[in-house]
């Protein structure tokens, strides 16, 4: 009996042991149900999703640019692409020998497909042939079943319908290179996100500097995938909203106009509206083709654009510096009004010379001038008259009252890469050289700057700013292209920039001074009166011819005798009407000689295409480009009749 109980209680304590570990195990497993259940389930069911979805981001459709008057600068065409993904094209080089059997495969195709390959992902898809043909898309059709990894995508790429006009203010895309994804990578998260799925970038102009109104938000479309990773149907899409519309400050027909006045020389010109900083035209020349960088530009293209002597992708407007030479004049004639130095009236004799120590400072082709006062010496350009202000201001004061005019700095223009000029002063000095004999600034020096020479250098932008200062009346605008965006949800748009003008605080008096003195150009006895004859406006202007290299004390200049990239530069400023300026502008023709002669023709026609909507003819636009008109000839057309690029 004794052994039958002992046996029920080990029996017992056995079933308990057990039952706690049931309910133990019971325990755990509900424990376990309950994080799987409750606290992780959002985070598996992510996980379950994205096993059997996939989320594809959807490009949006990139911004147009138009002129100020509409005319299309840049837009995207609709185009299907041959496209490649290496890493699952197995054989490579037996796939793209399959391709080339169906349609035609340039070397430049394949050259810029590899480079592509170089720069990006393996499970990248890269192009091969951007515009197939109707005649190419069924023949690549029927047989993809048997070329792995290759793939036809419709596409938008981006197209420049004016081609090399205006394209150092559009700009241009180009693909996402390794450099453009190290800066994306310190752009805020929310931004990077935007572009999943964008393979272009603005590169140039303002395509890159008003990138992010023009490229629009990405959407995405979630589709449920098979075991392969195929999509198999679509579940949610959100659209993509297309980037904004950029309408720009120029006008296209006078951009394509000026472009045409310069011919094959080089040079630049920058017009600006000076009642609120409206840039009307921004020509830098040579130019390229924006288009050849859209598909990914060729070794051959990019040798011929990077190497030639000619450097047709450097933006003069906006990055060269040259020395003014006499059109700085106007404003050192109002530095002399405003400090004190000079008076309209007050008289300077001018022999052709002056003689400041051992020096002797020249006049071009040392003309005996005698009296002049300030009229005078701007219609005639006297060095005299500037050399001696220059000496009595001192390069200091100088210094200080052209920085508010813009000289040596930023004009805060909606591009990116502006250069700043040289405005020296001592302190410059000190800091650019090394070498203590260098570094003290001489009086010589002070009087080169006086007249636009030595180390002074501006950009046609700036000087172009700063005469719009003056046209102005001394209030100072922020030069700008965007004119407004439109969203496509809101078709009114919004302007980009407000006239928010910086008055100088100059004297009236002195300003109208220096404008009546600048009319004297123009005029009868003036270095551009045989270009502005006839004309049925008032304007003012500064002719100019800097040097390009520098020719020593005691020789004369010799055009025949240097070399074409060391002959002079061709300058010319304006403004017009006199009364009530609308218009203001900077031009240089690089090499060609004197002011009169280049550049100021090519003013004289965007006046009369702005102020009397007159285009020039035939006849006198092949007369500019050789250097060798004054006044229009032929019979002007109106501007509104004249068919260019094919539009009337």
């Amino acid at each position: 009996m004794h052994d039958v109980e002992l046996q029920l209680l080990r029996f017992r304590h056995r079933v308990q042991v057990a039952l706690v570990v049931v309910l133990l195990a019971l325990g755990l497993l509900g424990l376990r149900m309950y994080v799987l259940q409750i606290q992780r389930h959002a985070d598996l069911q992510g996980r379950a999703e994205s096993n059997r979805t996939a989320v594809l981001p959807l490009p949006p459709l990139r911004g147009n640019i138009v002129d100020r008057h509409g005319v299309v600068l840049a837009d995207n065409q609709a185009v299907f692409t041959l496209e490649i993904t290496p890493a699952l094209a197995g054989d490579l080089e037996q796939t793209l020998a399959a391709v080339a059997e169906l349609i035609p495969i340039t070397p430049r195709e394949l050259r810029r497909f590899q480079r592509l390959r170089a720069e990006s992902h393996r499970f990248d898809s890269l192009p091969l042939r951007t515009r197939l043909t109707a005649e190419e898309m069924p023949l690549i059709a029927a047989q993809l079943f048997r070329l792995p990894g290759v793939s036809i995508q419709a596409r938008h790429l981006r197209h420049y319908p004016l081609g090399a006009t205006a394209v150092h203010v559009v700009g241009h895309v180009g693909r996402i290179n390794q450099r453009d994804q190290e800066r994306m990578a310190e752009w805020p998260p929310e931004r990077r996100a935007n572009y999943r799925g964008t393979d272009h970038l603005g590169k140039l102009g303002v395509e890159q500097s008003h990138e992010q109104s023009l490229h629009g938000t990405t959407g995405f479309k979630r589709v449920e995938i098979n075991s392969h990773g195929q999509a198999v149907r679509t579940l949610e899409t959100v659209a993509a909203q297309p980037g904004h519309t950029l309408r720009l400050t120029i006008d296209a027909r006078l951009q394509h106009l000026v472009e045409q006045l310069f011919g094959q020389r080089r040079g630049a010109l920058v017009a600006i509206d000076p009642r609120n900083g409206e840039i009307l035209a921004f020509v830098s020349l040579p130019t390229f083709d924006p288009n050849l960088f859209v598909d990914g530009i060729g070794t051959e293209d990019w040798r011929a654009l990077n190497e030639s002597i000619e450097r047709p992708m450097h933006n003069r407007a906006l990055r060269g510096t040259y020395p003014p030479g006499s059109t700085f004049k106007p404003f050192m004639a109002l530095a002399g009004l405003e400090l004190g130095l000079r008076r309209p009236d007050s008289v300077v004799y001018d022999p052709g010379f002056w003689v400041l120590g051992n020096q002797r400072f020249r006049s071009v082709g040392e003309r005996h001038l005698g009296q002049v006062d300030l009229r005078r010496a701007m219609a005639v350009s006297s060095n005299v008259y500037f050399y001696t202000l220059a000496h009595e201001m001192g390069i200091e004061a100088m210094h200080d009252f052209m920085r508010p005019l813009g000289f040596g700095q930023p004009s805060g223009i909606d591009l990116v890469g502006e250069s700043r000029g040289l405005l020296p002063n001592q302190a410059w000095k000190r800091s650019a050289y090394r070498n203590p004999a260098q570094q003290r600034w001489f009086v010589g020096d002070t009087v080169a700057v006086g007249i636009g020479q030595g180390y002074k250098s501006a950009t046609m932008l700036q000087l172009a700013s700063a005469t719009a200062t003056l046209a102005s009346g001394g209030v100072r605008q922020r030069p700008h292209l965007g004119l407004r965006v439109y969203d496509p949800r809101a078709p009114r748009g919004r302007a980009l920039f407000e006239p928010e003008g910086h008055a100088l605080n100059l004297n009236p008096a002195h300003l109208q001074a220096v404008l009546d003195s600048m009319e004297a150009v123009n005029v009868e006895g003036g270095t551009a009166a045989r270009v502005f004859a006839g004309a049925p406006y008032r304007s003012g202007g500064k002719t100019g011819t800097a040097q390009a290299v520098r020719i020593a004390q005691g020789q004369r200049y010799d055009a025949a005798q240097l070399e074409e990239y060391q002959r002079s530069h061709s300058l010319y400023i304006g403004f017009a009407p006199l009364e009530a300026p609308t218009v203001a502008l900077a031009v240089i023709v690089e090499n060609a000689g004197f002011g009169s002669v280049a550049a100021a023709p090519i003013a004289r026609r965007v006046f009369d295409y702005l102020l009397l909507g007159l285009y020039p003819s035939e006849q006198d636009i092949a007369a500019t480009q050789q250097g060798q008109s004054g006044p229009p000839i032929g019979v002007q057309r109106q501007a509104r009749e004249v068919v260019w690029q094919g539009r009337p």
